[in-house]
């Protein structure tokens, strides 16, 4: 089968390797619809940040059912999200649903080959039904959506809340919408990027210029001179994670969302403040697929395409033989880009050429 395999840092190649073997309990074969591109994917590409070569990159990635076992809830043609974390059964942490904080599993993309090739082996646990009406290439957003929706679920909103998120790439985009729908009265987006917030403008957010001033400063005009209760730091920079808590109210609460990029020191006096102002700082990381049918990605799929909209964050749909010219492109900056989603399979390539088909195109 045909795949993107990442043989050595910044050489990606188009290549044929074998079928993939079966995973775990209850192993289902599923030919691969559309896969995004995470940051850590393109780090892993260029900065030598992957675990081993040669490695089969994706982790954010949709599916249609091959083959499950007898008494499968699946049958062939069923879509579905692929949850890409495979738990350490002996875990305490699996033992209680938190997967993502255990240590020891496994990974789609990262410590073993991942979704950027025709087909994959995943325990039928991984999967999470997705309705035929919804694209592959939005489905594959599931991922990043849900990530954005472990994050914001840490907050305890206020009534009237107002926040504020820092970073309107997809997933401070995805946040975004998310405190909106949890709840949030107003939710301001701060980006350097005019494509960006146009974006963001566009899904009826207001946006800040946060290259043509002080964001927080914006912030306590827009609010009074208050602050926001919540603040999400979703750019990774240590700057920007300075301004999310200058930015929050007294007893406000602060998400850091982005993988920072450098070290940091706080200032005496920032640290101060936060006492003062009795804040909540928190961190977070993945999401939980665990109560099954009740889970984060049971909600993400619930409102896809309904209050959540995916399709205005995908800037870019290529093929995966497109796949070492765009991680090229993109680690260079080459290319303007927003969220990259690879249409694999033929069928996904077919609903962004006939989007009547399934509900709409990218």
């Amino acid at each position: 089968m045909k795949a993107a395999v990442l043989r050595s840092e910044g050489v990606l190649t188009l290549t044929d390797i074998p079928a993939p073997a079966p995973v775990g309990d209850r192993s289902v074969l599923v030919r691969v619809g559309g896969v995004g591109v995470c940051g850590s994917d393109v780090l892993r590409y260029g900065r030598g940040k992957a675990y081993h070569y040669p490695l089969v990159l994706g982790h954010e990635f949709s599916a249609v059912v091959e083959e499950a076992p007898e008494g499968s809830r699946f049958r062939p043609g069923d879509r579905a999200a692929v949850f890409p974390l495979l738990p350490d059964p002996a875990d305490p942490m699996t033992q209680i649903g938190e997967y993502a904080v255990g240590s020891g599993y496994d990974y789609y993309g990262s410590r073993r080959d991942g979704a950027m090739a025709e087909f994959l082996h995943v325990p039928e646990a991984n999967l999470v039904p997705v309705a035929r009406d919804v694209p592959l290439v939005h489905a594959a957003m599931v991922e990043p959506a849900a990530v954005a929706l472990h994050a914001m679920l840490k907050f305890q909103l206020p009534a009237h809340a107002t926040a504020l998120v820092i970073g309107a790439g997809p997933i401070g985009a995805l946040a975004a919408q998310w405190l909106r729908i949890l709840g949030a009265d107003e939710v301001y987006v701060a980006d350097v990027d005019e494509r960006k917030r146009a974006v963001m403008a566009d899904l009826g957010f207001p946006v800040i210029d946060a290259s043509a001033g002080d964001t927080v400063d914006t912030v306590r005009e827009l609010t009074g001179g208050r602050g926001v209760d919540c603040a999400v730091e979703a750019s990774g920079l240590p700057a920007t994670l300075v301004q999310a808590i200058t930015a929050a109210a007294r007893l406000g609460q602060v998400m850091l969302l982005g993988d920072i990029s450098g070290d940091l020191t706080l200032p005496r006096a920032l640290v101060s403040s936060i006492l003062r102002r009795e804040l909540r700082v928190y961190g977070t990381w993945n999401s939980r697929i665990t109560p099954a049918g009740r889970s984060e990605w049971d909600m993400v799929v619930h409102h896809l395409g309904r209050d959540l909209k995916v399709a205005p964050l995908i800037s870019h749909t290529p093929s995966l033989e497109e796949a070492p010219a765009m991680f090229a492109d993109m680690l260079e900056r080459r290319t303007w880009y927003n969220k990259v989603v690879f249409a694999v399979s033929d069928q996904a390539q077919a609903e962004l050429i006939r989007p009547g088909v399934v509900g709409g195109a990218a």
